[in-house]
């Protein structure tokens, strides 16, 4: 197919179509040969973006070509990085779609913030490119499902950061789950027990002078005032019209993990969270004190799927002696952040402790096996793009829409019943009616726990009881649920709009 000059190739991203159709280059067309060099295009270089520097950097197949940020500052000092790591500088932009003009692209990474993530990987699939996304692979349930299918229509590898999928110690571990190895497993819990502390008070900022922030919100819609929160970058991961919590920014790394330990190839049936932003008014010691975050810092969502069920716990307060005795043991302390997975067996508990190790217990709480490895998953991302066969990826566009679809639907629960705020009995009736699972009771009473020993007066500052929420895996859509539907997708800025699934 013919390629696009410049002028057409803005107007054509800039209307957001599905069909722009500049298909595959010449260099991904077809398997590369052996010793050809691949040309990388990283956006988004703060942060994350580190991670994404040295991933491809250790690669030799791949060189690092361009860098793409929306602060000129962030991106040049990231650029001498490279250069002194590769002997070339590469060139940097501030508006990703430049980059995607270059034959001499043929990867782009991206770390932007979640708002970004989508829109960046279909615009790149678009042009040509094969793409590796941070997790969550997107903002919300439907763009997921877009960049499934636009990988599928243009034929382009895309691969989701969820690092786990390749780590040495859990492709075994989860081998030995499939094979029975503590019994049958119907119920996962992921944990984020993780201090967080206020990210400041909701107020009107200066935009850094850097910052093109025009670019920066991207997809998003201007707000008024537009920069509510004290630290531009990272803090906007819990204010959610960009970013989705620790629900969205831990969680898909540990719900990812509890879906491919259990064998989920699906959605959730059934959706309930509860908790809130709480508990920040008692450490200022201010009962007016207001946080600029509008996401969850302590929620629990269950998530059922019928015959099994995934609870992930979001903790941002203290986390010491916040734990019960089990999971205390599990992970061998009481005290300090516990992030990983419980896997809850017939004969007894595999435990992921980190990204690189998992512990099988018997149901005495006694070691009894260990895995440990390293996380290939960049080279994973590079081989597929080689090869050009998708099947070789280990976390896909459809494993990355899953496992974010995951956290979106969590939050989405929260966020309709954000104002219902419950007292101990609703909140067990309203756990009964979403999970038969009896485990979750106890979750219940740990968690309301966990916040008193933090300070929190429930009866002036009470729990939010999200809705239980029924989802239809064929549709992809609530059922009978018109206001949680609106939350599936997102109203986009003129420019920036996405395709619909039905024009990819």
């Amino acid at each position: 197919m013919k390629r696009l000059n410049r002028r057409q190739f803005h107007f054509s991203l800039a209307a957001g179509s599905a069909a722009v159709g500049l298909g595959a280059s010449p260099r991904t067309a077809q398997a590369q040969s052996a010793n050809e060099t691949l040309g990388v295009a990283i956006v988004g270089v703060n942060g994350q973006g580190g991670d994404h520097i040295n991933g491809f950097h250790a690669d030799k197949r791949t060189e690092i070509r361009v860098l793409v940020d929306i602060d000129s500052a962030v991106a040049n000092k990231r650029a001498d990085m490279v250069e002194k790591l590769q002997g070339r500088r590469p060139e940097v932009f501030t508006d990703m779609r430049k980059a995607f003009e270059l034959d001499s692209v043929d990867i782009v990474s991206t770390a932007t913030p979640n708002h970004w993530h989508a829109l960046c990987g279909v615009w790149a699939m678009q042009a040509g490119k094969d793409v590796y996304i941070e997790k969550p692979i997107s903002h919300n349930v439907s763009e997921g499902r877009i960049l499934v299918e636009t990988a599928k229509k243009y034929g382009k590898m895309c691969q989701t950061g969820t690092q786990c999928r390749s780590s040495g110690a859990l492709r075994p571990a989860m081998q030995f789950l499939a094979d029975g190895g503590i019994g049958e497993v119907k119920l996962a819990r992921g944990l984020c027990y993780k201090r967080r502390k206020s990210i400041g008070a909701l107020g009107n900022y200066p935009i850094p002078g850097n910052v093109d922030f025009d670019l920066w919100s991207g997809p998003a819609s201007f707000t008024d005032p537009k920069v509510t929160r004290q630290q531009f970058h990272y803090d906007w991961h819990w204010q959610r019209h960009y970013g989705n919590g620790d629900l969205g920014n831990q969680g898909p790394h540990q719900t990812d993990i509890a879906r491919w330990g259990l064998g989920l190839m699906r959605h959730p049936e059934t959706i309930l969270s509860y908790g809130g932003r709480l508990g920040y008014q008692a450490e200022r010691k201010d009962p007016k004190y207001v946080d600029a975050g509008d996401t969850a810092n302590t929620c629990v969502s269950i998530y059922d799927y019928g015959d099994k069920c995934i609870v992930f716990e979001t903790r941002g307060l203290s986390v010491d002696d916040s734990a019960d005795d089990e999971i205390n043991r599990l992970f061998g302390s009481n005290r300090g952040n516990k992030v990983g997975v419980i896997f809850y067996g017939a004969d007894g508990y595999l435990v992921q402790e980190t990204y690189g190790k998992c512990v099988v217990y018997d149901k005495d709480f006694q070691r009894v096996k260990e895995f440990n490895g390293g996380q290939p998953h960049y080279a994973n991302f590079i081989d597929a793009v080689v090869s050009r066969n998708s099947a070789e990826l280990n976390a896909d566009a459809l494993e990355g829409h899953l496992s974010a679809a995951i956290s979106h639907l969590g939050n989405i629960s929260y966020y309709v019943g954000e104002n219902n705020h419950a007292n101990e009995r609703e909140l067990s009736e309203a756990v009964a009616q979403a999970s038969r699972f009896d485990d979750n009771q106890a979750t219940l009473q740990r968690t309301l726990k966990h916040l008193t020993d933090n300070g929190v007066e429930l009866d002036k500052y009470p729990v939010s009881l999200g809705q239980v929420l029924k989802f239809d895996n064929e549709s992809e859509t609530f059922v009978g649920n018109s206001v949680a539907n609106q939350w599936l997708t997102r109203e986009y800025r003129r420019g920036y709009e996405l395709p619909t699934v039905a024009s990819v």
